[in-house]
C-alpha cells in the first residue's frame, strides 16, 4: 500500500512540474489559459484535482488546496484567508485520544502507535494553522494593506482583519486545558501532545494576537484621519469646480489677518517713554490727566454693568461647569466600559437637560481641550450623513468616542 501511495505522489509531482508555467499563470491571473494545453492535459489535471471548472460556461481555476500551498510557500501578501475552525479539529483530536487509550487498554500496541502518530499530526496541524493565521495577519499589517488602492478599501480590510482576530480569539477559547488534561490522564505521551504543546502554541498566539489587535486599531485611526483630510481636499476641489471665478480675499486688506499669513515681523520697533526728558514733561502730564479721566469713566460704566448682570454671570458659570462635568463623566464611562459609545446614546441614557446640539459641541470642544497625552487614549470619529442638496458636504449627526 505504501508503494502505491509513493508512486501516486511522484506522479502528481511530475504532473505539477510539467505544467508549472500554466498553473502559475492561473494562480496570478485567476484562470487557466486553456489555449496552451490540449484536452488530454486538461483532463489529467482535472482528474488529479489540481484544477476545477465551476460550470460548463466558465473557465478553469486552481483548486483551493493548491492555491493555499502556493500562498504559504510564496508568502503571498494577497492571502486573506484565515482558518479559525478549531472546534472540528479539537473533536478529531479528542476522538483519536480516546482510540489511543482504548488500544493501550486492550494491549494493541501497533494500533496505539498508529493512533498516536495521527494524533501528533493533527496536533501539529492545529498549532501550525494558528501560527499561520498570525503570520497572515502580520504580513497584511506590515505592508499596511498595500494590496488595495484606496483608503476606504484599506479601512474595510482593517475591519475584516479585526473581525478575524476576534474569531481566532474565540476559537482559542475553545481549547479548555482542564478538559484536555482529563482526557490525557496520566499518560505521558498524551499530556505532552494535548497539554504541553497546545498550551504553548495557544499562549504564543494569544500574545501575538493582542499585539496585532493594537496595531490594527492604530492603523485604523490613521486611515480614518487620512480619509477625513482627503475628504476636506476633495470638498475644496469640488467647490473650485463649481465656482471657477472664486478668488480668496487679499489677507493684507483684512482687519483680522489669519495666523497662516501673519508671519511678517512688526514694522515698528518697540518704544518706551523717556520720563527723564524735561522737554516732554508738559506733554506727559497732559496725557496722564486724560488717561485718568478716561479710566475713571470706564470703571464707572463697568461697575454699573456688573451690578446689573452679576447674578446672571454666576448662573452661566455654574451651568458651564455642570456640562463640562457631564462630558468628563461620559469620557470616564468610555474608559470603564472599554467600549465605544456615541455622545447622543449617553445623552439619552442619562436624560441630560442640555440641548442636543450644544451637548455635541461641548463633547467636541472638551475632547480637543484635553492634554495631548490624555487625548491619545481616545479616538473621536464623527458619524456623518451626506448633504441632501450639496454634493461633497457632510452633516455630522453624532460623535463616536472609543479607546485607541
Amino acid at each position: 500500500m505504501n508503494q502505491h501511495l509513493q508512486q501516486a505522489g511522484l506522479k502528481l509531482f511530475k504532473l505539477l512540474a510539467r505544467h508549472g508555467e500554466s498553473l502559475m499563470h492561473a494562480y496570478v491571473n485567476g484562470k487557466l489559459d486553456e489555449s496552451k494545453l490540449d484536452s488530454k492535459q486538461i483532463d489529467a489535471l482535472l482528474k488529479a484535482g489540481v484544477i476545477w471548472r465551476p460550470s460548463a460556461d466558465e473557465g478553469l481555476h486552481l483548486s483551493s488546496n493548491l492555491r493555499s500551498l502556493l500562498e504559504e510557500a510564496l508568502s503571498d501578501t494577497r492571502n486573506r484567508q484565515i482558518d479559525s475552525n478549531v472546534g472540528s479539529r479539537l473533536e478529531t483530536i479528542r476522538t483519536l485520544a480516546a482510540h489511543y487509550k482504548e488500544a493501550l487498554h486492550i494491549g494493541d500496541l501497533a494500533a496505539a502507535d498508529v493512533y498516536l502518530s495521527d494524533l501528533s499530526e493533527h496536533s501539529y496541524s492545529l498549532t501550525e494553522s494558528l501560527r499561520h493565521s498570525s503570520r497572515v495577519l502580520w504580513s497584511r499589517i506590515n505592508n499596511e494593506f498595500g494590496y488595495v488602492p484606496s483608503l476606504s478599501a484599506k479601512i474595510r480590510e482593517n475591519e475584516l482583519a479585526q473581525q478575524q482576530v476576534s474569531e481566532l480569539l474565540n476559537s482559542l477559547a475553545l481549547l479548555n486545558f482542564d478538559t484536555l488534561s482529563q482526557i490525557a490522564g496520566d499518560i505521558r505521551e498524551l499530556r505532552r501532545i494535548l497539554v504541553l504543546n497546545l498550551s504553548q502554541a495557544v499562549y504564543d498566539c494569544t500574545q501575538e494576537l493582542a499585539v496585532v489587535q493594537t496595531r490594527l486599531l492604530t492603523l485604523l485611526g490613521r486611515f480614518r484621519e487620512l480619509r477625513g483630510k482627503s475628504r476636506l481636499l476633495k470638498g475644496l476641489q469640488l467647490f473650485h469646480a463649481q465656482h471657477p471665478d472664486f478668488s480668496p480675499k487679499d489677507p493684507t486688506q483684512q482687519l483680522d489677518v489669519a495666523s497662516l499669513f501673519n508671519q511678517a515681523p512688526a514694522l515698528l520697533s518697540k518704544a518706551s517713554v523717556d520720563i527723564h526728558n524735561s522737554e516732554h514733561e508738559h506733554d506727559l502730564l497732559l496725557s496722564l490727566s486724560q488717561l485718568k479721566l478716561q479710566r475713571h469713566t470706564k470703571v464707572s460704566e463697568t461697575d454699573t454693568e456688573h451690578a446689573v448682570s452679576l447674578e446672571g454671570a454666576e448662573e452661566f458659570a455654574l451651568q458651564e461647569q455642570k456640562i463640562k462635568q457631564d462630558v468628563e463623566n461620559y469620557l470616564l464611562g468610555v474608559i470603564e466600559s472599554a467600549a465605544g459609545q456615541t455622545a447622543l446614546e449617553y445623552y439619552q441614557e442619562q436624560h441630560l437637560e442640555w440641548d442636543a446640539e450644544a451637548w455635541l459641541y461641548q463633547v467636541w470642544g472638551s475632547y480637543h481641550a484635553l492634554p495631548e497625552e490624555q487625548r491619545d487614549y481616545f479616538a473621536l470619529d464623527p458619524i456623518e450623513d451626506p448633504h441632501p442638496i450639496f454634493s461633497g458636504n457632510r452633516i455630522v449627526r453624532d460623535l463616536q468616542v472609543w479607546l485607541r
